[in-house]
This record gives structure tokens, sequence and C-alpha cells, in this order.
């Protein structure tokens, strides 16, 4: 049987800055508030014009380039995203275009997790035997969903993309992965309107239905329970311990949430990724984006072993752990 593994990254951040002392003119707030309760000093914004596409295929260059292979070598693409350009045509879709891949491609939507689902979906494409290099995007533009008079949101979300380029290895890179959905608890971290069930109307758009609603109170609840034990279950699958992670790469909400995580999980501060302060919460692009951080830092050595770890709306949840065998940064 054939493995997966990580062969290249690459990352996209918009130029943009939307910093806590701009956010200060706009809202109720400050940057101490902002700091105290979320770790955010700063966050991207998208440009008049770019999209989740644009994001993407940004972050897409890069992961190929980074691998040593050309458009022509990919051979699926998987994007993770909740901000599609479009409710039709897939984000997928408008990427291979872009990038000039001519291979097939396929959304994921599991929220804030997309990263470690479209991980998930890429990796077994690769066990299958139904592909050998595989580009896997996260990336999200949520910043176009929030209201910027709601200081309990606008304060959280950045815009950017992250990817990385899977390959069929004789060792696996990508080891245990777990994922996890309760759709009981939908209601705590939604768009209300613009879908199906609710289609956006001008009284609708009034009400701010078409902006993210979130019980942050209980997304933290949901948070700190739900990444220790989905991180347990992975590293179980994959014959592995807490002890043995040397980086737990969680998905990038909320400080407070990393550090009572790492402290349940029993895993030293110091080995937990954190970028909040510079990026935000940037969704299904935060987890690729972090390990893009720790590559580039020279922090990030063959042999380590991640735990990459996501949550978000759905409820949704997943974990993968991740042997790394890239070498050092070109």
């Amino acid at each position: 049987m054939k493995h997966a593994a990580i062969t290249g990254i690459g990352a996209y951040l918009p130029e943009r800055r939307l910093t806590n002392a701009d956010l200060e003119t706009m809202v109720d707030t400050s940057d101490e508030w902002i700091r105290t309760r979320t770790g955010i000093g700063e966050r991207r914004l998208a440009a008049e014009g770019e999209a989740t596409s644009d994001l993407a295929a940004a972050a897409g260059v890069a992961a190929i380039a980074d691998a040593g292979l050309t458009v022509d070598d990919i051979d699926f693409l998987v994007v993770g995203t909740s901000s599609p350009d479009h409710v039709f045509p897939s984000t997928a879709s408008l990427v291979q275009a872009k990038l000039g891949l001519t291979c097939a491609g396929v959304d994921v939507m599991a929220a804030c997790t997309s990263f470690v689902f479209a991980l998930h979906h890429a990796t077994v494409t690769i066990e299958a035997g139904r592909a050998s290099t595989v580009l896997v995007i996260g990336a999200d533009a949520l910043t176009r969903h929030v209201d910027f008079t709601d200081r309990r949101t606008c304060v959280l979300f950045g815009d950017g993309a992250g990817a990385v380029v899977l390959q069929a290895a004789d060792e696996p890179g990508i080891m245990g992965i777990d994922l996890g959905s309760d759709g009981t608890g939908a209601d705590v971290l939604t768009i209300p309107a613009g879908g199906s069930a609710m289609p956006c109307t001008p009284e609708r758009v009034a009400e701010g239905l078409h902006h993210v609603r979130m019980v942050g109170s209980e997304v933290f609840k949901f948070a700190v329970r739900a990444i220790p034990e989905t991180t347990e279950r992975a590293l179980a699958a994959s014959g592995l311990t807490s002890d043995d992670v040397t980086w737990l790469v969680p998905h990038q909400a909320n400080q407070r949430i990393l550090d009572t995580v790492a402290d349940r999980l029993g895993i030293a501060h110091e080995r937990v990724v954190s970028h909040i302060e510079w990026v935000g919460n940037t969704s299904s692009a935060s987890i690729p984006l972090a390990v893009h951080d720790l590559y580039t830092s020279g922090n990030l050595r063959p042999g380590d072993v991640l735990a990459l770890v996501g949550f978000g709306a759905g409820l949704t949840w997943g974990a993968a752990i991740v042997r790394w065998t890239k070498g050092p940064v070109r």
C-alpha cells in the first residue's frame, strides 16, 4: 500500500493589514480588550476584487514550486473552504483554471476544520492508488462575511491561504486521522442567510443574517473538549501518545483555547505553534499557514511529529498526525 507524505508547502496572505488600533476607530473595543480575550493584534484582509480562489491559487503556486514540481505533475486538487467564491461553480474549479491544472478538483467544506478534512480526502485518494500527487489547499476570505459593527466577531477573522503537496511514498507521512461532526450544535456558529434554507432578501440583509453569528462561550467549551479528544484518538491510531508530539498545530481561533488545550494534553506551551497575534483566525487556512511559518522559521526537521488539529462550525472537528519528511528550507 502506498502512503502519503508532504513534499511541498506554500502560503499567501493579503497585503492589507487591519490592526487593533484600526478597529478602535470602527467599533467599541480596544487593543487590550482584544488581546486579553483572543491574543490577536492584527489580521489580513483580502483586497477589493480579491476572492478566495485568488488566495488559494497563490498558495498553490508556492506549494508546487516548493515541491520542485510543475502544474502538469498534479493529479488531483482538493480545496478546503467555508467562504467559496460562489454557491457554484466550486472554488476548486476556479483555482484549477487559475493554476492551469488539467486534473479534477473538488471543494471540501467543514468550516474551520476544512483543511484537515481535505487532507484526509487527499490521503485516502493516494492510499487507494487513485492519484500520486495531490494539491491540498485551505483558503478563506471570511472577512467578507463579517459585520464590522459587531465587536464580538469582527475582531476575530482574517483572510489567507495555505497549501501542501501530498505525494505517494513508501513510508507514511500522514499517519492517523480522526474526524467528527455533530450537527446538533449547528446554531452555535453559523451564517444563517445565503443558502437554500434562508435565501438572502433585503429584509434578512437588513437584519444582518448574512453575517457570521457565534455564541462564543459555547464555541470555547466545545473547542477545549473536542481538540484534546480528537488529538488523542488520532495519536492512538498512529501508535503514538502526546509525549511523541514535537509540535501541536491547532486551528488558530483564540490564544486562550490554544493554552487550555495544551494543558489538557500535557504538551508544553513552547511546543504549540501560534501565530494568531499576526493573522487572526484565518479559518481553513490557519493550520497550513501555521505549519508554513514553522517550516520557514527553520524549526521543523525531518522526523518531527506534528498534530494538526481543527474545530469549527457544524460542529466539526478533526486531527491528523504527520511525520515530517521534507528537508530544510531551500
